[in-house]
């Protein structure tokens, strides 16, 4: 049987390219790692690899093994560093991922409170697009995710955080800026700059727009807050934005006021249903659940199976 020194040398050449390479990353000789590749090949009965112009690639037999192989070296990572953390979160890694609102607003004071605790836990966080996240938590590439509400599937564990209201942003000196309410229908026909399509918060966005019976128009997409509130400032259109990082524009952006569209989002941490939590994942959890321990002891049940 493939023990995991053969599937890390093979996935080493997948992703160097070369065996010279992989082997200076070993730190093994040359021939000691192609021996390796060689036992790997006679353990499955296959080529696994092949050469190309552009160096050394897997088969197609070497792209299954490629694929189950990563499953495998991760999950033996994951139990690895879950032994380690245990004693007192002493090490421990939590990979978790949101969107903008959630990696500027919700994320720095919780891990910053994890991490004054336990100076050995680091973080991996990715910043990407609600279904993004909810896809990197179903196939476990993130332990925890911060998304928009609802979700696409019945295989998380929902936890709400807060409810997020969505406003529209002007520049200070735009012409409606200067009203203090606007009916819903003056924004018909008005220019937008928008958050990337089709982000959860761009389709909630469109949809309650769509009910009010108004259609703006898009004249560019973004994904930040922050590009969003500058461009906002200098090109002088409108924009929907995250109540919670309006402040990121200064004394240039004002909130409007418009009658007839309230736009709002729940926030919500999930995780894979049934799947385990890492010690410093489950930490982590309990703070953005608003439980406050850091401790990893007398975890919940569901944690411990």
């Amino acid at each position: 049987m493939a023990d995991l020194r053969l599937l890390r040398s093979f996935l080493e050449v997948i992703e160097c390219g070369a065996i010279t390479s992989a082997a200076r990353r070993l730190y093994i000789t040359q021939p000691a790692l192609s021996r390796r590749l060689q036992q790997l090949e006679a353990e499955f009965g296959a080529p696994l690899l092949e050469r190309t112009a552009r160096g050394i690639a897997p088969t197609e037999q070497g792209r299954y093994i490629e694929r189950e192989a990563r499953l495998l070296v991760e999950r033996w990572e994951a139990m690895h560093e879950g032994v380690l953390a245990l004693s007192n979160l002493e090490a421990g890694v939590v990979r978790v991922g949101g969107g903008a609102t959630a990696i500027s607003f919700l994320l720095p004071e919780a891990i910053a409170k994890l991490q004054r605790a336990h100076p050995g836990v680091i973080f991996k966080v990715k910043e990407a697009g609600s279904r993004d996240i909810e896809r990197d938590v179903l196939e476990e590439r993130l332990e925890l995710g911060i998304v928009t509400q609802p979700v696409s599937s019945e295989d998380f564990e929902l936890t709400p955080l807060q409810r997020d209201r969505i406003v529209l942003v002007a520049a200070s000196d735009h012409p409606l800026a200067r009203r203090k309410r606007i009916p819903v229908s003056e924004l018909d026909g008005q220019d937008v700059v928008a958050f990337e399509a089709p982000s959860a918060i761009r389709r909630l966005i469109d949809d309650a727009l769509r009910a009010a019976g108004v259609r703006v128009k898009v004249v560019m997409e973004l994904r930040s807050i922050p590009a969003i509130l500058r461009m906002v400032e200098t090109t002088h259109r409108l924009a929907f934005v995250s109540q919670l990082g309006v402040g990121q524009g200064g004394d240039g952006i004002r909130v409007l006021s418009v009658s007839g569209l309230r736009i709002t989002r729940g926030l919500a941490v999930i995780r894979k249903r049934d799947r385990p939590l890492s010690p410093a994942a489950a930490a982590f959890a309990r703070l953005l659940r608003g439980e406050g321990r850091v401790s990893p002891d007398r975890p919940r049940s569901d944690e411990r199976q």
